[in-house]
């Protein structure tokens, strides 16, 4: 965790505890569902924790803000995205009820009270959200067709889809038609593994 803490230092005890618990817990229920590639559970901190948490490096969400995590899987990126913001509230969904299941029980776990977790299908939902975040589980130009009317209107002036991505995504932005920024996640963290890494902002489209 330390990786996590240098990066983010104003960390309360508290979360500090809560990332700690959350790394337990996560290995925990991968040996059972592999959540994550299991290589990859040697830099779990690295590349799906603080990966996660380059989204807060793009935006703050609010206190009372309502933020929408599709396709979280194990609860990424809206779990560690929770501890940081614990007075914004997160709603994470996913098609596959194991998932969801281990979601549930680590947020109890770690006492995360301002998560939710939903076994349903982004397309399905009829609730608005402030923000929504997710994961590349889809190119731009569909996953934007399941989420585009999902935001509240009137909302906050950085209210939008913020996808964590990586490579070149040039064709994919052009091929979406969407007016999309880049961050390269680089520009934020040291590790090699950030290199090619980006979060793709597209703001909320008013409906």
């Amino acid at each position: 965790m330390d990786i996590l803490f240098r990066y983010f230092p104003d960390l309360t005890e508290l979360q500090r505890q809560q990332f700690r618990q959350l790394e337990q817990e996560f290995r925990l229920w991968n040996e059972r569902l592999n959540l994550v590639a299991r290589p990859d559970v040697e830099n779990l901190a690295e590349r799906h924790f603080l990966h996660s948490l380059g989204i807060a490096k793009v935006v703050r969400f609010p206190a009372g803000a309502a933020v929408l995590d599709v396709g979280t899987g194990g609860g990424l990126p809206g779990l560690p995205l929770a501890i940081l913001f614990p007075e914004a509230r997160f709603h994470l969904v996913d098609s596959i009820g194991k998932k969801i299941s281990a979601v549930r029980d680590m947020a109890r776990t770690i006492g995360l009270h301002n998560v939710t977790a939903e076994q349903t299908r982004a397309e399905q939902l009829s609730t608005r959200y402030d923000f929504i975040v997710s994961r590349a589980v889809a190119r731009l130009a569909t996953f934007h067709t399941w989420i585009s009317h999902r935001y509240k209107p009137g909302s906050y002036p950085s209210s939008g889809l913020y996808y964590l991505k990586g490579g070149d995504l040039t064709e994919e932005i052009a091929e979406s038609g969407l007016q999309a920024q880049l961050f390269d996640l680089s520009t934020y963290f040291d590790e090699e593994f950030f290199e090619t890494k980006k979060v793709v902002c597209v703001p909320a489209t008013r409906s």
